[in-house]
């Protein structure tokens, strides 16, 4: 994983593990991705109106899982009060978003990948708390 090989070069130790860090960086850049690609292929299916809920929370987890991400990705001079709240904040917007897409998993290939997706995020970022403490 590049990130980690980046990380392990940056000259301001951290007292998180960085294998739990980039594992966490790598789900939420993923997971924002899948997010924005569901919420666009939702748009293009015929019952689009019914698809509206799962389109909003998909765009909203794809927003917090890249600012997540980003967040996380910078080491220096982190608070991690703040750090441990906005990952907080990512594993929830994940359960919400893959509950959601879960609904649709069974007439809806790409919501069935994006709930797999938020949920890998999700345990990403619990881990990432539990390592935060």
């Amino acid at each position: 994983m590049t990130i980690r090989k980046v990380m392990e070069t940056h000259p301001q130790p951290t007292r998180l593990d960085r294998e739990v860090l980039a594992g966490c960086i790598a789900e939420c850049m993923e997971c924002a991705a899948s997010c924005t690609s569901c919420a666009d292929a939702d748009l293009a299916e015929p019952d689009v109106q019914e698809m509206a809920r799962c389109i909003r929370l998909c765009l909203d987890c794809s927003d917090i899982c890249g600012a997540t991400g980003r967040i996380v990705t910078r080491q220096t001079a982190a608070d991690l009060d703040v750090l441990r709240v906005t990952v907080e904040a990512c594993a929830a917007a994940c359960r919400v978003c893959g509950d959601e897409c879960e609904r649709h998993a069974s007439h809806h290939e790409h919501c069935r990948l994006c709930a797999e997706s938020c949920r890998r995020c999700e345990n990403a970022c619990n881990a990432l708390v539990a390592a935060i403490g």
